[in-house]
């Protein structure tokens, strides 16, 4: 048997939609995966899903990726079955979907002797990810596999690139206990952009980068700034703007929507004042009668990972 650990991410950064995203340490979840003699895929248990999940592989986002697999590689006469771990709540805007889709295919990649690069398995990965979200969007699916800050350059073909992770970044992540699908949170986003928002998101992006290798938090505070998706969907997250004024009082570098939401999230430099950011803001919530989790964790640079599991 074969167990494969997927980490949480944040996507979107702020200034790059669905092209920006980073892994956390914590939560993540976790697939566990073994031979069978009936030449099928088959999902035999799933943990901590509340009953929600499907055991029909090609309605899971733990096994659409390994199907994809499974169908390349060759049938033959040995099928694969799957436990899935749910570690993570769903439609928290941390990429839940996408770390099944990961731990799924990295799982199985470890089974069969490990014949697909972690590159490779994103594309695989995207197949899972696509029956949560309805699109093949990258940027929690591959932070998750690769680990690290990451920019999807193009989807057609899919070309990821690893930034720099300054030394000292740290993200605190607030998760207020409701849900948002992200299909419903991509549905609510215009059609088209205006080229003014266009042209200052393309400069807020450059910025970030840029501010990546240079290790110029200052530059990176100013050029986290969203004018594509923000705008529509912080009213979906209770007390948005009282979240992003405490994070910002108590120093964090910047503040914004975790991918769909309603996680959000702050960077700052170092791990103290993190966990300074994190309070802060728990204690509003909890002021108002919002229950919360919080992670504060430096980047996570390893990504998923997979281990022979004799239990």
């Amino acid at each position: 048997m074969v167990t494969a650990f997927a980490p949480a991410t944040v996507a979107n950064l702020n200034c790059g939609f669905d092209v920006l995203g980073l892994a956390i340490e914590t939560p993540g979840d976790e697939v566990s995966v073994w031979w069978n003699d009936v030449g099928e895929v088959r999902i035999v248990k799933i943990e901590g899903d509340d009953g929600k999940l499907s055991y029909l592989p090609e309605e899971n986002t733990a096994t659409g990726g390994i199907l994809t697999m499974f169908e390349m590689v060759g049938k033959g006469s040995r099928g694969i079955d799957v436990a899935i771990k749910k570690k993570m709540p769903f439609g928290s805007g941390l990429g839940s979907s996408a770390a099944s889709a990961v731990a799924g295919v990295m799982a199985v990649n470890k089974l069969m002797g490990s014949p697909f690069t972690k590159t490779e398995l994103v594309e695989f990965a995207l197949d899972g990810e696509v029956i949560a979200s309805g699109s093949r969007h990258a940027d929690n699916v591959a932070p998750s596999m690769m680990g690290g800050i990451v920019l999807i350059k193009s989807y057609h073909p899919l070309e990821i690139v690893q930034l720099p992770v300054p030394e000292g970044l740290w993200v605190t992540v607030i998760h207020p206990q409701i849900e948002i699908l992200t299909k419903e949170a991509r549905n609510i986003l215009p059609k088209e952009i205006g080229l003014k928002e266009a042209i200052i998101q393309t400069g807020n992006i450059a910025g970030f980068v840029s501010a990546l290798y240079t290790g110029d938090f200052e530059l990176m505070g100013k050029s986290m700034t969203d004018r594509f998706a923000e705008p529509y969907r912080a009213a979906l997250i209770p007390q948005f703007d009282l979240m992003r004024t405490k994070a910002m009082l108590h120093g964090a570098i910047s503040f914004g929507i975790s991918g769909s939401g309603p996680s959000v999230f702050a960077f700052s430099k170092g791990e103290e004042t993190a966990l300074k950011v994190a309070t802060a803001v728990k204690s509003l919530l909890n002021n108002l009668k919002i229950e919360t989790n919080s992670y504060t964790s430096a980047i996570n640079q390893s990504g998923a990972k997979a281990w022979h599991d004799l239990g």
